[in-house]
């Protein structure tokens, strides 16, 4: 099970996610984040509110619902997740990574239930699409939800460290720093066993003033 983990968080997995840097691009051109101590503030509210409230509810709602089969719930957890990103490009990438996500998976495992949530749910979030191909594998519920914290913290160091003048070492402690507490953002995940929610304008802001860049490396 670990070696599944570890080659469905890999950065090499075709998800596509080094395309998206979640408005990050914009914040960074714009002087809203400029040195390590504004990327700190930013990978805190990625991990408390957009992991903590929004994805990882999303994750751990959808994991069950997967094991179970129940597909309108499923799907109910889907459309709320995509209804949470009020910038179309933050709805669009999480679909495009979710089904690029699934389709891989199921290729490489194949599943009767990711069969069927492809069938029902055409186009799946990212959330969604991470937790059904960890439940189609037996890997933990609560290890699914820290292990896709870990993918979205990783990828917005990564966009950072193309953004802006930071370090590999800098980066990569600001990463561990803040993966040391994915445990207990998770744990009150499990605790509230609540339905996705989300408050985070400035980062919407962000993720919707992302296409009036002149110039940009990522797509959202």
């Amino acid at each position: 099970m670990v070696l599944t983990l570890l080659h469905l968080c890999d950065s090499l997995f075709p998800v596509g996610s080094f395309a998206y840097s979640d408005g990050l691009e914009w914040a960074t051109s714009t002087g809203l984040v400029s040195r390590a101590e504004n990327l700190g503030a930013w990978i805190d509210v990625v991990l408390d509110e957009g992991i903590g409230r929004a994805e990882g509810p999303a994750v751990w709602r959808a994991w069950q619902a997967c094991h179970d089969r129940e597909w309108d719930a499923l799907a109910a957890v889907d459309e709320e997740v995509i209804a949470l990103k009020p910038a179309a490009t933050a709805r669009r990438s999480s679909r495009a990574m979710g089904v690029r996500l699934l389709t891989t998976w199921q290729a490489l495992h194949p599943d009767p239930r990711l069969e069927q949530l492809l069938a029902r749910v055409k186009n799946p979030s990212l959330p969604v699409a991470f937790a059904a191909a960890c439940a189609s594998t037996t890997i933990d519920r609560r290890v699914a939800v820290e292990a896709f914290a870990y993918t979205r913290l990783a990828a917005t160091i990564s966009a950072a460290m193309r953004l802006m003048p930071i370090g590999q070492t800098a980066a990569h402690a600001l990463l561990a720093r803040t993966l040391a507490r994915v445990p207990s953002v998770v744990g009150a995940i499990a605790d509230r066993d609540a339905d996705p929610e989300s408050f985070t304008p400035a980062m919407d802001i962000a993720a919707m003033s992302q296409q009036y860049l002149h110039s940009r490396l990522f797509r959202s």
